[in-house]
């Protein structure tokens, strides 16, 4: 594997720590309730450190992971072990543009709208044809969208930096070391495209020992309704419903987070 993949170092070591607990999370029920209704195996791409992957599995679903960052997989495998959950030939270290993976799938589903991650359009539509060949005839392919990346109801201005603010805080059980991280973005609005800078601060009895920055530009692109529809009728799907969030409910023109199930044709 090459080694261009984000999630690394002390992103990938304080991801679970900083997400906190995550079972509440709406997304966890919504996936679920969708594989459980169709008859094979699923997908989960972007699967990270396992938080749906290794769930799925103790509750007896067919279910694979894969993602690019090899020390995130290895957090997964690390939490498989620990709560004796087998991931054996189940998780797989490939860039979801680049899926060679052995069988075929009934649903594939991308939580956390990491299809974004893919900024570049041409990496964007080559992942959509992966994901296409990665389904059975007539599989079910689930993605979330953010058509707004920014908090707030102000559009930032073009290409600004932002301050930095805290995303999160929380002590490590390990060494009782508190780790922050800090970020700030800048947003492309011509481009659709966001740009951000991460920095992870490790402290001891309140003084930072340990600074790890971490950027990419641009880290994400976004998608009104119509793209995002578009991007999936050009890949050979047929859009079957467009949700509002992580429900059941049709998505109306205002909501900015929604997800799109599509069948390959």
């Amino acid at each position: 594997m090459a080694e261009d993949y984000e999630y690394r170092g002390l992103m990938a070591q304080a991801w679970d720590l900083l997400r906190g607990d995550t079972s509440a999370w709406p997304d966890r029920p919504f996936y679920r309730a969708i594989i459980e209704r169709r008859d094979g195996p699923a997908l989960d791409v972007g699967c990270g450190t396992g938080r749906l992957t290794l769930d799925y599995l103790q509750a007896g679903l067919d279910i694979d992971g894969v993602d690019d960052s090899p020390e995130m997989l290895r957090i997964c495998r690390e939490k498989a072990a620990a709560s004796g959950v087998d991931v054996e030939g189940r998780l797989f270290e490939q860039g979801m543009n680049r899926l060679a993976l052995p069988r075929r799938y009934a649903t594939i589903f991308v939580p956390s709208s990491s299809f974004q991650l893919l900024t570049d359009l041409s990496a964007a539509d080559a992942g959509m044809a992966r994901f296409h060949d990665h389904l059975e005839p007539g599989g079910l392919l689930v993605m979330p969208f953010m058509s707004k990346l920014w908090p707030g109801r102000r559009t930032p201005p073009q290409m600004e930096w932002s301050d930095w603010h805290k995303l999160g805080e929380a002590r490590r059980g390990e060494d009782g070391a508190t780790v922050r991280r800090w970020v700030r973005a800048r947003y492309d609005h011509e481009q659709q495209l966001e740009h951000e800078e991460n920095r992870y601060e490790v402290l001891r009895d309140g003084e930072v020992v340990e600074v790890e920055r971490l950027g990419r530009s641009p880290c994400v692109r976004w998608y009104s309704q119509a793209q995002a529809i578009a991007l999936y009728e050009q890949a050979g799907f047929t859009v079957t419903s467009i949700t509002s969030g992580f429900t059941f409910d049709p998505a109306g023109p205002e909501d900015t987070l929604f997800c799109i199930l599509a069948r390959r044709r």
